[in-house]
């Protein structure tokens, strides 16, 4: 098949969506598929490396971070695109990820050339989107718009049973294959040479519905007892100034660090290196169902998570924890995680116990496995369309 991936951002940026359609373009042509990515042009200074997969770019405007976020920046990505996507040779199967926006642009053209498309629902982005402004105008615009880009699919894909309820509320009808997520065990593993230190890494972005400045006021307690740690974020998000208040506000701000994503061999070295990843999820937010996705490459790595908020990453967690030292689930709490960090700050994972956590990874959740599933729907979709 031809196969052509829809996507603003691609490998080589650090995210998790890189690293999957990265995954599923490999997998893709191991089974002998040709695939077209259509993207974003990279910021400066950022290297493109050679792939199987034929990979096109477009320029786009990019945030003050260098992101491909937010509105002018996605229109700067869709509008070319409807043209990029109408002239291309047809491909026998589109496989797009969100924005909602993209997937407007997806459905219009493919309907109007007779393409099948398999719309990669990690999450849904209005109700994200519900925690980031205050306009029902912008929310009711937004959600029709991501509705109609899901119901013109003809599969779709999601890693949780959670985010298939939320599309079925959007009126979606279509097939939908939880097919989970995984991590890059080809780029995350542990490192017995590197030392674990004093630190804790929160990885990812750090937006209002994560609520990550509670980490940060647990750190402050946990700093009283256990003075020379360091909080470090990786990473971008719209709540920086906000965590910054907070470290201040804590007495921390001297042991609290931000850096700028990095991809995955960068992040590596700081997972080897930490005590414990951290990961949370502010409660009642509408988006109780998400699963922070980021725990699987820390596992992978032979880091512990700690994780803080409702949904499916903490039984998660308490189910890993019978095979291995994964970590800690608990609530929303500062107190919590305080506590939390201050148990395997005193009782940290050992070299072997690390090792085990990244095979045992490696083995239940490795994100070719991922990828593999996927690619059984693209194909489904495709074959589907042969047969009418």
């Amino acid at each position: 098949m031809l196969v052509t991936i829809v996507s603003r951002i691609y490998r080589p940026e650090p995210s998790a969506a890189s690293l999957f359609l990265g995954a599923v373009a490999d997998e893709l042509t191991s089974r002998g598929n040709r695939v077209v990515v259509l993207t974003a042009r990279l910021p400066k200074r950022m290297e493109t490396p050679r792939y199987t997969e034929v990979v096109r770019t477009f320029p786009v405007v990019r945030d003050r971070q260098g992101y491909v976020r937010g509105y002018i920046p996605y229109l700067s990505f869709d509008i070319p695109l409807t043209f990029r996507l109408l002239f291309m040779r047809r491909p026998d199967v589109v496989f797009m990820e969100p924005p909602p926006t993209t997937g407007v642009v997806v459905r219009v053209v493919c309907a109007l050339r007779r393409i099948p498309y398999v719309y990669d629902a990690a999450d849904v982005w209005s109700d994200a989107a519900d925690q980031a402004t205050n306009s029902t105008l912008v929310i009711r615009v937004l959600r029709a718009m991501e509705g109609f880009g899901m119901r013109g699919a003809a599969r779709l894909v999601t890693i949780s049973q959670g985010v298939v309820t939320r599309a079925r509320a959007l009126g979606v009808s279509r097939s939908i294959d939880v097919t989970g997520f995984g991590a890059d065990t080809s780029a995350f593993a542990p490192d017995p040479s590197v030392p674990v230190r004093r630190l804790f890494v929160y990885a990812g972005s750090y937006s209002p519905w994560h609520g990550a400045e509670a980490l940060v006021d647990a750190f402050g307690i946990f700093a009283r007892e256990h003075p020379g740690y360091t909080l470090r974020f990786i990473g971008n998000g719209s709540e920086r100034e906000v965590i910054e208040a907070r470290a201040r506000e804590a007495g921390v701000a001297d042991a609290v660090e931000f850096f700028a994503a990095v991809p995955a061999k960068e992040l590596l070295p700081h997972l080897n290196q930490a005590v414990a990843s951290l990961a949370t999820l502010r409660p009642d937010t509408g988006y109780d169902y998400a699963f922070t996705t980021k725990a699987y490459s820390s596992l992978a790595a032979g880091c512990p998570v700690i994780f803080a908020g409702p949904g499916p990453t903490a039984p998660f967690l308490r189910e890993a924890n019978r095979h291995v030292r994964a970590g800690i689930a608990c609530e929303y709490n500062v107190t919590q995680i305080a506590i939390a960090m201050a148990q395997l700050a005193d009782s940290p994972l050992s070299s072997d116990e690390r090792d085990a956590v990244g095979r045992w990874t490696a083995m239940e959740h490795s994100l070719a496995a991922v990828a593999g599933r996927v690619v059984d729907s693209i194909e489904a979709a495709a074959a589907r369309s042969e047969g009418d």
